[in-house]
């Protein structure tokens, strides 16, 4: 399995993969639309975005947006994404997708990664947990709007 940064070439694939990630989150199916966000965002370089290869078909991707830290005047990123095709789970994606965010963190000299997940996607939590995430559970709010 290779893990890289995702290419223009990879969007096809993405696109598929980012669908699927929609409908597990209760989206509609919609690759078209899909396809157009994932090309935007890489486009105007909003968010960078790695993918996990396995002989050639993309099996899973991770995309990071930038935020910052006011307090630490320094980058931070918020992974908002992490999908790993159902038949290609348990071979480690996740785990080298999660690796490859945070060597990235590093390198772009950012103070800390954060992600989100739902509350009851205890398979995700697990994921986390089991590659030295740390769950907060006393720092987040949100505003509906």
């Amino acid at each position: 399995m290779i893990v890289r940064r995702a290419k223009k070439k990879d969007l096809e694939q993405l696109s598929v993969l980012f669908d699927k990630y929609r409908i597990f989150y209760k989206q509609e199916p919609d690759i078209a639309t899909s396809k157009l966000f994932l090309k935007k965002r890489m486009k105007r370089e909003e968010s960078v975005i790695f993918v996990a290869e396995e002989r050639g078909e993309l099996i899973g991707f991770t995309q990071l947006f930038p935020i910052f830290s006011s307090v630490s005047m320094r980058r931070t990123w918020l992974l908002n994404d992490l999908y790993v095709n159902e038949r290609s789970r348990g071979i480690g994606a996740a785990g080298a997708l999660l690796n490859a965010a945070k060597e990235f963190g590093r390198e772009t000299n950012s103070k800390w990664l954060l992600l989100q997940t739902a509350a009851d996607n205890i398979t995700a939590q697990t994921v986390y947990e089991k590659n030295g995430w740390i769950k907060e559970t006393d720092l987040f709010y949100r505003a509906d709007i």
